[in-house]
């Protein structure tokens, strides 16, 4: 990551949150919360914080492009910059909307460094529940300067199953594994479950959506971490890859135990 600090990036996220969603956390008026689609919900925490990551990352890094949640779901062709030559920053301003909504504090902003479809580099900030994590490919991730490790796993498995999106075959046959597990409540908010998996306190993660900034930062802290990420078919993980099935586990013996629990049984 040449030319580019991560600390830099750190503190953008810090005091971007600090202007933009801080202020407004449990203080949202009526106005500054919409339904954008069925279920999903975005306020205006989320819109200016993204604007204020955008021109703050291209800033730090010229020659550079963002695809961010708020700006990609109004256009989807920006999901396309993902796999051309500019280096991408992929940015979920605030992801766990519903939560810092509710006025939970279980909320995170996460960016990631991309580059030709290979994530570079990776930050998840909560700034109320705690932290920023930071990982560079080949380097390791790091927790406000401390590094961090996934392992070991305990036993029965701490497990957060996100079956939502699973077609309904594939998703009845895991949610028969339930009782095999030590099954954690979703926090619905994957900065957290990143964060979680990466301090070691999960133990597994299984999601089905993959939009890049959902996955692309949290999956890069993880296996920086020690951590074993990739599809259920066995095929790596990638930015440019949006739904089939991730699994998140430990240690690779343990990905490869449970990736043959969890795969769509043969119809």
């Amino acid at each position: 990551m040449a030319l580019l600090q991560p600390d830099n990036v750190s503190n953008l996220l810090r005091e971007a949150a600090e202007t933009e969603v801080l202020p407004r956390f449990r203080n949202l008026s009526e106005g500054e919360v919409r339904e954008k689609s069925p279920g999903e919900l975005v306020t205006a925490a989320d819109e200016a914080m993204e604007r204020r990551l955008a021109d703050g990352l291209v800033a730090l890094l010229p020659g550079s492009v963002v695809v961010g949640e708020e700006a990609s779901s109004a256009n989807p062709s920006l999901l396309d910059l993902l796999s051309g030559e500019a280096p991408v920053w992929v940015v979920d301003p605030l992801d766990g909307t519903a939560n810092f909504a509710a006025g939970s504090p279980v909320f995170g902003t996460m960016v990631c460094l991309v580059r030709q479809g290979t994530t570079v580099a990776a930050w998840i900030y909560l700034p109320v529940a705690g932290g920023c994590l930071v990982a560079e490919r080949g380097s390791g991730a790091w927790l406000d300067g401390t590094h961090v490790e996934a392992g070991p796993a305990a036993r029965p498995l701490r497990v957060s199953l996100n079956t939502k999106f699973f077609p309904p075959l594939h998703k009845e046959h895991i949610e028969a594994t339930r009782p095999l597990f030590d099954i954690r409540p979703s926090s619905h908010c994957a900065a957290m479950t990143y964060t979680q998996l990466a301090r070691g306190e999960l133990d597994v993660a299984l999601y089905y959506r993959l939009m890049p900034w959902d996955h692309a930062p949290g999956v890069l802290v993880y296996q920086e971490a020690g951590g074993s990420a990739a599809l259920l078919n066995g095929a790596p993980y990638s930015a440019l890859v949006h739904s089939g099935g991730l699994l998140l586990a430990p240690d690779v013996e343990t990905w490869q135990r449970l990736a043959a629990l969890f795969r769509a049984p043969a119809l």
